[in-house]
């Protein structure tokens, strides 16, 4: 059945600078980026307008490096409450009016089923090319799409020509369009995984669905299963209804300070900053934990993570963060100073889920803990996460500075302030 889908992928281009221009209009003859502020030590352009590409300015660039392209470059902070807005307008105002079977890919693209009042991928392209004139005239957002026969295939194709352009990759003609394109084309496939690949003598996704996917399966797992799939076009995962809320999995934060972390004592802060981040994200959802993720990140940019358990599960900040601690220090020896930690929590179980007693637990204690955050939160859901802290994440604010937007908007699901962002 799959085989019959008629899927369009929309990809809007340049999407948060495509945002500012819109707001700003002086902007759309102007060179213009959105990056990360220095001073958070997250000075990376995230979106480039056309103008600025002409100048050679891309996405990754350092600030420094991309004002050494084009020194009038206008840098403008990222503002996601607004960026998220207008995704959700245009998912309400254009896309609703084809179908009832619309998925988010992030806040610049979605898939939309379009199976019931197209035939095939060549009646879609009408359809898509109609999306995109609307999303022109009543956003002034320019979008790419992709039409074909699954969601992968779809998004690759929106991703063939930009801006503002139709691609339609029909089953027919799949093979002769996806095979000859290098693996980073499919979903999924980073610079990483492409140079493992080319290494191993794979430089087209031909070659992947050709090979029997027990190689992939050896090498990679169930993720290689995934990419032999989506090499063959067979993936198979059906687009999402637009009221469709997806389960809570994992939650967390990772965060890069403005000053090099040095110590155990400077390690020990920022986990209980995010620690507690985490942790009020969790109650608010009404969840408890049982697995712990350290993500560190050293001043060279290498990465790793590990994991841990807790032994009952909890939304209690010192829990969360003293397991984090054990992690990190049964996996780190400070041979390089860190510039980045990351605290992420799953395993989610309800709040109200009875656990096992253990008659060595200080039950009032724990009441006392629960009664301390549960109130932190309401006062915080009231003026923003800052108005209330612990006094160990006051003591050094280049470690554990919380970000303007988390602090105003992200935090406070559903107020006031992000229903006007």
């Amino acid at each position: 059945m799959y085989a019959n889908w008629v899927i369009i992928h929309g990809d809007f281009n340049g999407f948060y600078t495509a945002c500012e221009c819109v707001e700003n209009p002086n902007l759309w003859c102007l060179p213009v980026a959105v990056a990360g502020e220095k001073k958070y030590r997250h000075g990376v352009v995230i979106s480039v307008n056309q103008v600025a590409k002409l100048y050679g300015v891309k996405v990754g660039d350092t600030t420094d490096a991309a004002l050494r392209k084009c020194p009038k470059l206008i840098l403008l902070p990222p503002r996601k409450a607004f960026y998220k807005k207008m995704s959700d307008l245009a998912k309400k105002e254009i896309f609703a009016e084809y179908s009832d079977h619309i998925q988010n890919y992030g806040d610049d693209g979605l898939w939309i089923d379009v199976t019931v009042i197209a035939k095939n991928p060549y009646d879609a392209r009408f359809l898509a090319d109609d999306m995109r004139m609307k999303c022109k005239e009543r956003l002034g957002l320019p979008l790419s799409a992709g039409v074909s026969f699954n969601k992968t295939i779809s998004k690759l194709a929106s991703e063939l020509k930009k801006p503002d352009a139709t691609t339609v990759v029909s089953k027919e003609k799949f093979k002769q369009i996806v095979w000859p394109l290098s693996p980073d084309h499919l979903l999924g496939v980073g610079q990483k995984l492409n140079q493992c690949l080319y290494t191993a003598g794979i430089t087209d996704i031909g070659n992947i669905a050709k090979a029997p996917i027990e190689v992939f399966e050896e090498a990679l797992g169930k993720n290689g299963i995934t990419l032999h799939k989506y090499a063959s076009g067979e993936e198979r995962s059906p687009v999402k209804h637009k009221d469709y809320v997806e389960p809570t999995k994992t939650l967390g934060h990772t965060h890069t300070t403005q000053r090099d972390m040095k110590n155990l004592e400077d390690v020990r802060h920022e986990i209980y900053s995010l620690s507690e981040r985490a942790a009020s994200e969790i109650r608010e959802q009404h969840f408890r934990c049982r697995t712990i993720q350290v993500e560190i990140r050293d001043n060279d940019l290498k990465w790793c993570n590990r994991m841990g358990k807790l032994k009952d599960p909890s939304y209690i900040t010192k829990n969360i963060a003293e397991k984090a601690m054990e992690i990190f220090m049964k996996q780190y020896r400070f041979t390089k100073p860190l510039r980045s930690l990351g605290i992420r929590v799953s395993d989610l179980v309800s709040d109200d889920t009875g656990m096992q007693s253990d008659f060595f637990d200080d039950y009032i204690q724990i009441e006392k803990m629960e009664n301390l955050a549960f109130t932190m939160d309401k006062i915080r859901s009231m003026y923003g996460y800052d108005i209330v802290n612990w006094a160990y994440n006051s003591e050094d604010k280049k470690l554990t500075d919380i970000p303007d937007e988390y602090n105003r908007a992200s935090y406070r699901v559903g107020s006031a302030y992000l229903k006007d962002a």
